[in-house]
């Protein structure tokens, strides 16, 4: 049976670093960067790549939508 794993793209510039993506991930899979946008925000990104299980929690809370979830089968 193929797995299904979650992927994400967050706009860096965008996002203001509010962590609310990173508190509603239940796999920890997020984190702030230690480096700044434009605008100097700490932007979200995938800490952890192989944990991400695609439940779209994070793009679901963004108040500013920068975070896209996709889901990629593998087999």
């Amino acid at each position: 049976m193929a797995k299904i794993e979650g992927r994400i793209v967050v706009n860096n510039e965008r996002c203001k670093g509010c962590e609310l993506c990173v508190v509603a991930c239940p796999t920890n899979a997020l984190a702030l960067s230690k480096h700044v946008n434009n605008k100097g925000y700490n932007y979200a990104y995938m800490l952890h790549e192989e944990a991400c299980i695609g439940c779209a929690n994070c793009g679901s809370v963004c108040p500013d939508a920068c975070i896209t979830v996709y889901k990629v089968k593998n087999s």
